[in-house]
């Protein structure tokens, strides 16, 4: 009989009860478990296996760069960023109401950080998520037109519940990756949530973009439904102990 469970469990991939099987059994026979807590436990031990496969999936998918989360976050060395603020954030309620999240500061004030925290909450709590750099996000919208992609590439990352667009800065761009670009948060416009991290204020889009009429419309919409967090404080790159100026 045992063997036949084993063989039935492998056929319909029930790999979790699988792994437990053993050990629930043994826990069955010492505690004289009713055939229903028993089977209660097989199944919580199978759901639990199923959740950290498919975290485990969104995790890979989501290209995050680094292992950083909201709980390894130094806010005692940062006085630039509310922490009330960022642990509000992380109830999710932005992504319900598919609100952009804009973080503006110097380089190594801890915008990535707070956005890779932010984007590594939703991939937790079920939501498909997306990490971009973003030159790479630009390179791959201009490639894309290369073998005539860039719609389908274009409705993939519109679907995704979260993109986060990581650097935007002063980067060297064709007019054709701008129009990419601002097709993607068209498509994305009241759908579903961006979230940007950026040393330009908004005001110097225009320069990035070099294209006035396209950037009052992107800011139009992106400023619609958005929380913009401006961090003035310190980078966090220099030694906490380092002598200051």
């Amino acid at each position: 009989m045992r063997e036949d469970i084993d063989k039935l469990l492998a056929q319909l991939h029930f790999k979790g009860m699988a792994e437990s099987l053993e050990r629930i059994l043994a826990q069955a026979d010492a505690e004289a478990l009713p055939a229903t807590e028993a089977i209660y436990r097989l199944l919580l031990e199978e759901w639990r296996y199923r959740q950290e496969r498919s975290l485990a999936y969104r995790l890979a998918q989501a290209k995050l760069p680094w292992e950083w989360s909201l709980e390894t976050f130094p806010f005692a060395r940062q006085p630039g960023v509310n922490a009330a603020q960022i642990k509000g954030l992380a109830g999710l309620d932005f992504i319900a109401r598919a609100e952009n999240l804009v973080f503006i500061g110097a380089p190594g004030t801890g915008k990535s950080g707070l956005a890779i925290g932010l984007l590594r909450q939703a991939l937790i709590n079920g939501y498909r998520a997306r990490f971009y750099k973003a030159q790479d996000l630009f390179d791959e919208l201009y490639a894309s037109l290369a073998d005539r992609s860039t719609s389908r590439l274009l409705n993939r990352l519109s679907r995704y519940d979260v993109l986060q667009i990581d650097e935007l800065g002063y980067l060297t761009l064709k007019p054709e990756q701008v129009n990419a670009f601002f097709k993607l948060m068209d498509l994305r416009y009241g759908r579903r949530p961006s979230i940007i991290t950026t040393n330009l204020d908004y005001a110097d889009w225009y320069e990035l973009f070099q294209r006035k009429p396209l950037v009052d419309a992107l800011l139009d919409r992106l400023q619609h439904h958005c929380i913009t967090i401006r961090i003035e404080g310190p980078s966090l790159r220099v030694p906490e102990n380092a002598p200051q100026p």
